[in-house]
């Protein structure tokens, strides 16, 4: 476990990233804990206010993460003060994701269906973050052999052609496998090869003179949406406490 832990935290300076996501996670989960407590009424906890105006946990969020964004950058990549920058900047983003949709929306949504954005960019970035840590680096790069490394037009054709899939994929509405195609090349690749989103701007700008394909995918996002939005919806309400609708 020592040598496991030595040979792939340890060596390639990863302590950091690992505090930070740790830091991450476990504040938006005691985050969401205690926001749920003060809106049922129990415990300790209050809102708190300042001259008659909330103080929203994104405020802090924003200075712990500039705190630790400009504490990490000043101090090495180890030692004790990269590990407490990472921790603040960790604790940070998890109170600023958390009101994801608090930013997005300009609109105190947190408890709102809109607010299900912030459990999403909570996901993706735990998602992103994890995958950064396993090793796996951006547009594929770590999927180049040896010998191909060794010639720069090899990686950066790799480079440009993994980054068109993931713009496609965003074009056509696909947010999450664009994110993800970032560090896996053929969630990209699949997303951009298949039917937009009728609500993207591929769809916007292409299927307007195309009715037939315009209506498989309003018929294709429909029997997604049907498979998926039920379990997505219970694990974002599971996450977030949400009882609206």
């Amino acid at each position: 476990m020592s040598d496991w832990w030595y040979r792939n935290i340890i060596e390639p300076g990863k302590l950091p990233l690992l505090l930070a996501l740790g830091a991450f996670v476990l504040t938006f989960l005691v985050t969401r804990m205690i926001t749920r407590l003060i809106r049922a009424g129990r415990g300790p906890f209050r809102n708190i206010s300042s001259g008659g105006t909330h103080i929203h946990h994104v405020v802090p969020g924003i200075i712990l993460m500039t705190i630790g964004g400009f504490g990490g950058v000043a101090s090495s990549s180890q030692g004790f003060g990269a590990g407490l920058s990472a921790v603040l900047f960790g604790a940070g983003a998890g109170l600023v994701l958390d009101e994801f949709a608090l930013v997005l929306y300009l609109d105190d949504v947190y408890w709102s269906d809109r607010g299900r954005k912030s459990v999403e960019a909570v996901v993706v970035t735990f998602s992103v973050v994890l995958m950064m840590l396993l090793g796996l680096v951006p547009f594929g790069v770590d999927s180049v052999t040896p010998d191909e490394q060794q010639s720069r037009v090899s990686v950066i054709l790799t480079i440009a052609v993994n980054f068109l899939f993931v713009l496609l994929a965003l074009v056509k509405g696909k947010l999450r496998s664009a994110v993800l195609g970032v560090f896996v090349p053929f969630v990209a690749l699949f997303a951009a090869l298949r039917l937009a989103r009728p609500d993207s701007l591929w769809a916007e700008r292409l299927y307007s003179r195309r009715p037939r394909a315009a209506q498989r995918a309003e018929a294709r996002a429909a029997r997604h949406d049907a498979r998926w939005a039920g379990p997505l919806r219970r694990l974002q309400d599971w996450l977030g406490g949400f009882t609206e609708r």
